[in-house]
């Protein structure tokens, strides 16, 4: 089938998937939940062929994380869908009520966007967590993800779109672009008037690809060069504590943090402690001329290591006079994804907060937490970096738009 041919299937499932009631998507979701649990030693077979292949073509570690699927993260990937299900459904819900002086009732409703196409690498759980989002929030999704977990995908498309067909939805909501080709996927970005909305996830090359050559209106997912800046007020092990969590306990994912600011007070005290602990994680230090002091098995690093998101066991270190100095480090190299601050000073956890532009920005906590699932929203499409309908992580709501329902007695202008 072609890529038209999915997206026009997709486009007439979404008109009647919009009008389901929110119980039949809430057992459809169930379902598939159960479904894909039932299926697990299928999906790890395809998806082992897919490792396998994966590691043959000589692909990082970090990459080959991303790929991999055990049954702990099938599991998961069932929990998001059960997750999901429990959340309020957004489609319907009154945003607003105005009543004309002329007694015209006007309100502003909650709606689906339509058909949803999503780009994304290697994550096969982004295959589940997207079909969840799509199907709670009434839209028809049309799936394109990395041709290195085509098995896994399709695997798990299919249990999914069965179990979902089988409750209650539509058929032809639920759609993956099995064809590997980049054609296919660049004729998939041009399809205006059959997808609605176009979300790519994943690196920089991937999204300034989608956005470079689409037609369809994307919502940008940006790359993750995230930094934690430790004040010249910070309590040393909660630094060391953040960095580590937020370096070490996923590099591959785009809210691991890649560039580490030290306030010059602080650095000849704190940085020895945190390249103790990094190094011994496998951590690879690349520094400038004044970190590099004290962090001994470290690099120098380059310009370009400033603005570079690694996905794997590499920090960029660098020691800054100031705040504002760290901020303006941040605004010049980052990608506004996700952003940390560790201090013991009010203002300038205030001041961090208020002048770095990004979507998310901590303080005192590691910017692993920006995610759906973390911010309550049971699951995400993406982590949006833009500013305009979506920002930070996209759940239920963020896959809607409105219409205005007004009602009247017989009023003329």
């Amino acid at each position: 089938m072609t890529v038209r041919e999915l997206a026009q299937q997709a486009k007439a499932a979404s008109g009647k998937l919009a009008i389901t009631s929110t119980k039949t998507r809430n057992d459809a979701l169930l379902a598939m939940a159960d479904a894909l649990l039932s299926a697990a030693p299928e999906i790890l077979a395809a998806n082992a062929e897919d490792v396998k292949n994966a590691m043959l073509s000589g692909v990082k570690a970090s990459y080959i994380d991303r790929l991999t699927l055990n049954q702990s993260r099938i599991e998961g990937m069932a929990g998001g869908l059960q997750k999901v299900a429990m959340l309020p459904d957004p489609i319907g819900r009154s945003d607003s009520v105005f009543v004309h002086q002329n007694g015209m009732r006007i309100e502003k409703r909650r709606v689906p966007l339509g058909v949803v196409g999503i780009i994304y690498e290697a994550r096969p759980n982004v295959t589940a967590d997207a079909i969840a989002l799509c199907i709670k929030s009434g839209n028809a999704c049309v799936l394109r993800g990395g041709s290195e977990a085509i098995r896994s995908n399709s695997t798990i498309c299919d249990v999914l779109s069965s179990a979902a067909e089988q409750n209650g939805i539509p058929a032809g909501a639920i759609q993956l672009l099995r064809d590997t080709d980049r054609a296919a996927a660049s004729e998939m970005m041009k399809l205006t008037g059959l997808i609605d909305v176009l979300i790519p996830r994943g690196g920089a090359g991937l999204i300034k690809s989608v956005v470079q050559q689409a037609t369809v209106p994307v919502i940008e997912t940006g790359s993750g060069v995230c930094h934690v800046y430790i004040d010249e007020s910070a309590d040393i092990k909660m630094a060391t504590d953040i960095i580590e969590n937020a370096k070490c306990s996923r590099p591959s994912v785009c809210n691991a943090a890649e560039t580490l600011l030290v306030h010059a007070n602080i650095a000849s005290a704190a940085l020895p402690e945190i390249a103790q602990r990094l190094t011994n994680r496998g951590v690879e230090l690349r520094c400038d001329l004044r970190s590099k002091a004290f962090m001994p098995g470290s690099i120098d690093a380059t310009e370009e290591d400033w603005s570079t998101e690694y996905g794997d066991l590499i920090l960029s270190v660098k020691v800054v006079n100031s705040l504002s100095d760290a901020v303006q480090h941040i605004e010049t190299y980052g990608t506004h994804h996700s952003d940390a601050i560790v201090t013991s000073s009010y203002s300038a956890a205030e001041q961090f907060q208020n002048e770095v532009n990004s979507a998310a920005v901590y303080v005192n906590a590691s910017t692993r937490y920006t995610d759906g699932e973390e911010f309550g929203f049971g699951a995400e499409i993406g982590i949006s970096t833009q500013k305009l309908h979506a920002r930070g992580p996209m759940g239920l709501n963020e896959l809607t738009t409105v219409k205005y329902a007004i009602r009247g007695t017989g009023q003329i202008r």
